[in-house]
C-alpha cells in the first residue's frame, strides 16, 4: 500500500507562514499564544461587546420614539390615512424594543468591528493586513448605501402600492409590529445585497471569478436575482420585487 506525500512548502509558503508566526509573536510579547490564551482572550473581547451593545441598547432606547417616526414618514407620504394599530396587550411595547435593539446594534457595530479586528489581525501577514481594513471599510459603506437606497427608493412606491391598492374597498389600519418588521427588513436585507460588489472583489482577488465569467452568467443572474428579491422582500407585488431585483442584477 502506497501513501501519498504531499509536496513540500514553497518557498512563498514558507515566507508569509514565517510573517504570520513574527505577527503572533510581536503581538504576544515575543513568544505564540497558547489555545487557552486565545479562548481567554476571546472571552474577555466578547465581554466588552456585550457591554457595547447593553450601553447602546440603553441609549437607543430614548431615540427609539423618533426613529420610528422616521421610519414610519414614508409611508403616511403616500397613505396619509394610514394609522397603525396594535390587537396584543404587549405588541406596542415589543415592537419598541425590537426597533431599539436594532438600534443598540448598530450603534455597537464599531466596537464589534473594533473587538474582531483586534482578535484576528495578529494572526494575518502584512499583505492580508493590507486587504482587511479596506475590506471592513467598504462592507460598511456599501451597507449605509443599500439601506439609503432602500429607504428613499424602494420603500416609497412600495408603501404606495401597498397601503393604496384597492383604497375604495378596503382602509390600512397596519399592526404596528407587522409594519416596522416589513421596513427593517427590508431595509437590512437590500443593505446586505448590496455587499456584493466587495463579496465579488474578494473572489476576483483570490481568483475564482473574473470579468468575463460574471458577463457569462447573465442568463442565470436574471432570474436569480428576481428569485432573490422574492425572498428578501415580504410582499408579493411586482412593484418592490422588480425595484429589488433592478440593483441586485447591477451589482
Amino acid at each position: 500500500m502506497t501513501t501519498i506525500q504531499e509536496p513540500p512548502p514553497s518557498q512563498d509558503e514558507r515566507h508569509e507562514e514565517e510573517q504570520r508566526m513574527q505577527a503572533v509573536a510581536e503581538y504576544d510579547g515575543g513568544k505564540p499564544m497558547t489555545l487557552l490564551e486565545h479562548l481567554l482572550e476571546l472571552r474577555g473581547r466578547l465581554i466588552w461587546c456585550a457591554i457595547s451593545l447593553v450601553v447602546a441598547i440603553a441609549v437607543a432606547s430614548v431615540v427609539t420614539g423618533r426613529v420610528m417616526e422616521f421610519l414610519l414618514e414614508p409611508a403616511q407620504e403616500q397613505a396619509p390615512d394610514l394609522k397603525l394599530i396594535f390587537t396584543e396587550p404587549m405588541e406596542s411595547i415589543a415592537t419598541y424594543f425590537k426597533v431599539a435593539l436594532m438600534c443598540g446594534l448598530i450603534l455597537a457595530m464599531p466596537m464589534f468591528i473594533y473587538q474582531t479586528l483586534m482578535f484576528v489581525l495578529p494572526a494575518l501577514t502584512p499583505q492580508e493586513k493590507k486587504w482587511v481594513l479596506p475590506l471592513v471599510g467598504g462592507i460598511l459603506i456599501s451597507f449605509l448605501i443599500g439601506v439609503a437606497f432602500s429607504f428613499y427608493v424602494i420603500l416609497p412606491p412600495s408603501a404606495n402600492v401597498l397601503f393604496n391598492f384597492n383604497s375604495d374597498i378596503a382602509t390600512a389600519n397596519i399592526k404596528i409590529g407587522s409594519y416596522f418588521d416589513f421596513v427593517t427588513r427590508l431595509l437590512f436585507w437590500v443593505g446586505v445585497t448590496f455587499e456584493m460588489p466587495v463579496f465579488i472583489l474578494a473572489l476576483a482577488r483570490f481568483g475564482m471569478v473574473t470579468g468575463r465569467r460574471l458577463l457569462g452568467w447573465w442568463r442565470f443572474a436574471i432570474p436569480g436575482a428576481f428569485v432573490l428579491s422574492a425572498i428578501i422582500t415580504p410582499t408579493i407585488d411586482p412593484v418592490t420585487q422588480t425595484l429589488v431585483a433592478a440593483p441586485i442584477i447591477v451589482l
